[in-house]
């Protein structure tokens, strides 16, 4: 960069066409949940039994309301060839409410299935949906989860191989990539979901193996 006829490396334009900033705290959504959570979580202590809101709930509140604020912690970054710095604020890689960590997270495990472990088939996906009663309880039991994910799979791959073998497939493998989903609100019947997408491959040249891999979105 410091040949004759390079671009000069000024501050502006290494700052223009590199990182930016996403100022989180200048967002409605930001704004709204660090004016009123304080508030929001002492109306649910008292609207039941003084306990309020599980753990981990408030933990992604707290959590969101941190992220991306140099205030909270960065990270100092410099070019070794222009000598300029910039500061990068640390993320909360929360999973449940920061709309930049979801999204970033979503995308980057969108493009490893599509990329690395997904063939490119036709897939069918299924979904799974729980009462109010159980989302709540299985919300507070992450090994509550793993059973109820694991007797819902087990059920659709036995259905699976019995409609293979209708096909005249023999020795049928079944697989899935599964993702939790928790709703809440109005929408009960959304509280928890497991899709599970199934993708069947035709035989070719007369072979009659059936493959069968899953994805949930």
């Amino acid at each position: 960069m410091g040949e004759a006829g390079d671009v000069a490396c000024t501050a502006s334009a290494w700052a223009g066409l590199g990182y930016r900033r996403r100022e989180p705290e200048r967002t409605l959504l930001h704004a709204t949940v660090r004016a009123h959570l304080k508030t929001f979580l002492a109306e649910m202590e008292q609207r039941g039994d003084g306990a309020g809101l599980p753990g981990f709930v408030i933990s992604e509140f707290e959590r969101y309301l941190a992220c991306g604020i140099l205030a909270h912690g960065f990270a100092r970054v410099r070019c070794s060839s222009c000598g300029n710095e910039m500061l990068v604020a640390f993320s909360c890689k929360g999973r449940g409410f920061c709309p930049s960590c979801t999204t970033r997270r979503m995308q980057g495990t969108a493009t490893h299935l599509l990329d690395r472990v997904l063939p490119h088939v036709p897939m069918r996906q299924w979904v799974l949906s729980l009462p109010r009663w159980a989302r709540f309880l299985l919300a507070r039991d992450p090994q509550l989860i793993t059973r109820a994910l694991d007797i819902a799979l087990r059920a659709i791959f036995s259905l699976q191989r019995r409609r293979a073998r209708r096909t005249g497939a023999r020795a049928a493998r079944t697989g899935a990539v599964t993702f939790v989903q928790r709703f809440g609100g109005a929408q009960p019947q959304r509280a928890l979901s497991l899709r599970d997408s199934r993708r069947r491959v035709r035989p070719r040249c007369g072979s009659d193996k059936l493959s069968r891999s899953a994805r949930t979105l």
